[in-house]
């Protein structure tokens, strides 16, 4: 007679909002509306977003990615180069423009709007603090606005209590848009303790998706047995994801790429598990998780939703007139006849 073993039971707190937020799908969306508008291979200067799934995906569509303009062979100076959603410095366009190079921008808006708060600070006699990781690439760009000795970059609590400024009268701060709103809050209270003059951007430069997906996560974390975040190692918003789930209560949290590295034999006796994915994971690796679970578990989606996001990011104008389709797309999004598609769990 065959036994039936029972799967032991589990119940999966998906975050809403999770995933790409507009301004990875919008550079996404660039990359492949290129290579239908004007065939392979596209170029991308350094990677559109930080995921090995997507970049792999959008080589397989015919984009090339290269950390240089000058790894462009000359038969291919016709084609398009993309710049991507991180922003790059001004001497990048302007190596294009030289090189006679036709380039997409597909740095987020929000981006750009740091950028544009940066440069009012100095245009106004301001001395740029900017709030952010060393070496990352949005970083990279932020300080490639200014003149060099411009900017100067504050990591932690203790560098900002340790730096210090010619002239404590005229500083202006901006911040990198995928940190945490916790870790950004400690720099700038110490900023601003030392040097009250010190003036704020125009506008909150932490992105609304950030916020959202840190929000959500925070929400479904206390009583987690584990939290997974969907992510690559060099996404820093991804990153800050597994921090604020540990920190909000979550027993253990981990960053994955894909289903094959949740280490089954680790798992252990687990009852609840929450999933989220950072700004740059696509949704179809979100399904691959939950599948691996339903394999080895009887188990229930609870959605743990916090707010519906509405935000749309056109795409560079020469590209509106292509039509993108959801067969486009599917690479990331996955069919429409998937399970579960991106926008239930934000339907609620």
């Amino acid at each position: 007679m065959n036994m039936v073993v029972s799967k032991p039971p589990l119940t999966i707190r998906l975050c809403g909002p999770r995933g790409f937020c507009a301004g990875v799908d919008r550079a996404i969306q660039i990359v492949v509306l290129a290579l239908k508008a004007y065939g392979a291979p596209v170029y991308v200067r350094h990677e559109i977003v930080h995921n090995r799934y997507v970049v792999e995906g959008l080589e397989a569509k015919g984009a090339i990615f290269v950390e240089e303009l000058n790894e462009i062979p000359a038969e291919h100076r016709q084609q398009p180069v993309v710049f991507s959603a991180h922003g790059v410095p001004k001497s990048v366009p302007e190596d294009a423009q030289a090189r006679n190079l036709f380039y997409l921008d597909a740095t987020c808006p929000l981006v750009s709007k740091v950028h544009k708060q940066a440069m009012r600070h100095q245009r106004l006699g301001r001395h740029v603090i900017l709030i952010g990781h060393a070496g990352h690439p949005e970083v990279i760009g932020t300080m490639g606005q200014l003149p060099e000795g411009t900017v100067s970059l504050i990591e932690t609590v203790e560098d900002a209590a340790l730096y210090q400024p010619l002239d404590a009268e005229n500083l202006g701060f901006v911040t990198q848009t995928t940190l945490s709103v916790d870790d950004t809050a400690g720099v700038i209270a110490k900023l601003q303790e030392r040097f009250p003059a010190m003036q704020a951007p125009a506008a909150d430069s932490i992105c609304y998706a950030t916020t959202n997906r840190q929000d959500a996560v925070k929400q479904a974390a206390p009583g987690c047995d584990l939290f997974i975040v969907v992510g690559a190692p060099n996404s820093s918003n991804s990153k800050r994801l597994v921090e604020v789930a540990l920190r909000a209560g979550a027993q253990r949290s981990v960053l994955v790429q894909r289903a094959a590295e949740i280490d089954w034999s680790e798992i252990g006796d687990v009852r609840t598990v929450g999933l989220s994915a950072g700004a740059s994971a696509p949704e179809v690796i979100v399904d691959e998780i939950i599948q691996a679970f339903k394999e080895r578990f009887d188990t229930t989606l609870d959605l743990a939703v916090t707010v519906e996001e509405t935000e749309h990011f056109l795409v560079n104008r020469e590209l509106r007139n292509i039509e993108l389709t959801t067969e486009d797309m599917a690479f990331v999004n996955g069919s429409a006849s998937d399970a579960l598609p991106a926008k239930a769990a934000l339907n609620g």
